[in-house]
């Protein structure tokens, strides 16, 4: 395995783990993780396995510990919005430009919004199955997208700018250094 390869999946892990330190209503590094997986892990599955991994793990945590269950009836749509910030992350591949990158965040931050919520209003019993239901559900969420996205930009400044530097500093970081195999 490479350094690079180590350090990548460390970080991962590191934003795993911080989903377990107190924190504000959704100001979590879920969203950056899945990004920057996307972005950076050259294997594909491995883009894709590591944060889904990641997030089992803490999910598992939380679960036993907060919850008192395993699993939430949401987790499938919360791991289906992961995989999908994933391949947007592969979409940034190539450009970490703060504008595509922040591009990339805001999308996988609305994408997250609307897709949970939608399932809160149709697999759950706090709105009425009608329109008026739905936009009550929406409204209501506005306070925990905004935290969502304050985190999952401060997040992912964090998660790309601090590889940048870490590359920048540590030569054998560089993606062009990897010998090709």
């Amino acid at each position: 395995m490479s350094n690079r390869l180590v350090v990548l999946t460390g970080i991962v892990a590191v934003a795993a783990i911080a989903r377990l330190v107190p924190h504000p209503p959704n100001v979590t590094p879920v969203a950056a993780m899945a990004l920057f997986g996307g972005a950076y892990l050259a294997n594909r599955r491995l883009a894709f396995v590591l944060p889904i991994a990641a997030m089992l793990l803490s999910d598992l945590v939380l679960g036993y510990s907060l919850y008192g269950r395993t699993l939430l009836f949401s987790q499938p749509v919360v791991y289906a919005c992961i995989l999908v910030t994933v391949a947007i992350g592969r979409l940034v591949k190539d450009r970490h430009s703060p504008l595509q990158v922040g591009s990339a965040t805001l999308a996988s931050s609305i994408l997250f919004y609307v897709v949970t919520n939608f399932a809160v209003w149709a697999g759950g019993h706090l709105y009425p199955y009608t329109g008026a239901g739905l936009a009550s559900c929406y409204v209501a969420a506005i306070p925990f997208f905004r935290n969502s996205l304050i985190g999952d930009m401060a997040f992912t400044a964090l998660l790309f700018g601090g590889f940048a530097l870490l590359e920048m500093r540590l030569p054998f970081l560089r993606e062009e250094s990897q010998v090709a195999v």
